[in-house]
């Protein structure tokens, strides 16, 4: 696209840059003029910098600024640009670090994929964080992000964590949780969970230790990010995948239900399999009282059969109770040493009780063993009946 094209576009779509920025002095001007490239549409938050940041925002008159009296966090910052930006009239907003890691010329990119959707989408900038000069710790970061954005989502990005993104200002949550770096994961996750397509594209980064100024608090930013994707698995694995499950069924014809959503007749042996074992090992395991959330949850996470799963986790039915409380007491009483003569005692909940860790290694040996087992036997069987070309 040409320059004029994307300024164009710009006013359009009624897109403003947000830039949240706190003590980046070195970097904020070359930002700045970079994207005064593209469009003066943009909003400045500067979060309590103690720098000469005021300094260098009083020469630009034409900007939206918002001086914060005290620095909160990067996630507050965005917040409060979130907010000046709709009251403004804004439909979207691309959001790009101070501290000179992005390029502005990477603004046509985002206008680019934004065009090319159908609906609003949130996009996020995916940084080559294979390439010379980037710091282990944020390659591992990022890994470490991907993989439980995925969990949390089933989305699969290259890129959580860059902060050069564009937002669907009308389609984010309005309120949050979080004040700080971890802000960043939770819009995008909680985004997700509304049904907006989350998606990268390609962007440039530059690590110069020389000028670049981070503020990220390694232990205490990753505890908070850990914690915080404890609490987001909590709320997919309970709410959010039951919820787009049951939803599902209120929006499709039963007969039509049934088939994608519940039997999946197009689903491999393999994958079959899976679903059996997963059932198997949910049925053996210790969390009484919700294996048919847990089961069905992580069906639906992994793409598996849920009716299969479902049925599957029903060897804990009443009748076979006792057995497996047996069999999980004896396999775990050699790593307690405790009383393996499970059989000269009465089998009940009580027995498990005053032996609870016990029965909790033994069932989780008992249901990976089982479940290793069932998926063995069932896709032998599963290929004896039905050979499926694609599992082999």
């Amino acid at each position: 696209m040409t320059l004029p094209e994307v300024q164009n576009v710009i006013s359009e779509k009624k897109i403003c840059v947000l830039i949240p920025t706190y003590n980046n002095e070195k970097t904020l001007k070359r930002v700045i003029d970079g994207v005064l490239d593209y469009t003066q549409d943009i909003i400045v938050v500067n979060d309590g910098s103690t720098d000469s940041t005021k300094e260098i925002l009083g020469q630009y008159p034409q900007l939206h600024v918002i001086h914060l009296p005290e620095n909160k966090g990067k996630g507050n910052g965005l917040k409060t640009g979130f907010r000046k930006a709709k009251k403004l009239g804004y439909h979207y907003a691309i959001t790009i670090d101070s501290d000179g890691q992005h390029y502005p010329d990477d603004i046509p990119v985002f206008i680019e994929a934004l065009l090319y959707e159908k609906e609003d989408v949130l996009l996020i900038g995916n940084r080559n964080m294979a390439q010379d000069g980037i710091p282990k710790k944020s390659s591992f970061g990022n890994r470490f992000s991907n993989f439980w954005f995925w969990f949390e989502t089933g989305i699969k990005l290259e890129d959580t964590q860059s902060g050069y993104r564009l937002y669907p200002l009308h389609k984010i949550p309005k309120k949050y949780f979080t004040p700080k770096f971890e802000f960043e994961i939770e819009i995008i996750v909680r985004t997700a969970w509304r049904h907006v397509p989350v998606k990268n594209v390609p962007v440039k980064v530059l690590y110069d230790p020389a000028e670049r100024v981070s503020h990220f608090r390694p232990f205490k930013d990753f505890t908070r990010i850990s914690i915080l994707n404890t609490i987001l698995v909590a709320i997919a694995l309970l709410y959010i995948i039951p919820r787009n499950f049951i939803n599902n069924f209120r929006k499709k014809s039963i007969r039509r239900f049934i088939k994608e959503d519940v039997l999946e007749s197009d689903g491999t042996n393999r994958t079959k399999a899976f679903s059996i074992a997963l059932g198997v090992f949910v049925g053996f395991s210790p969390f009484w009282g919700f294996h048919t959330l847990i089961v069905i949850s992580l069906a639906v996470l992994f793409k598996l059969n849920k009716v299969l799963a479902f049925f599957a986790s029903n060897v804990s039915l009443p009748p076979f109770i006792p057995f497996i409380i047996a069999a999980s007491l004896f396999l775990g009483s050699p790593f307690v040493d405790g009383n393996s003569n499970i059989l000269s005692q009465e089998l009940n909940f009580d027995l498990v009780k005053n032996n609870l860790l016990q029965y909790v290694i033994g069932s989780m040996i008992l249901a990976i063993s089982a479940s290793a087992l069932t998926w063995i036997i069932t896709f032998f069987l599963l290929n004896k009946v039905s050979p499926d070309k694609t599992d082999f």
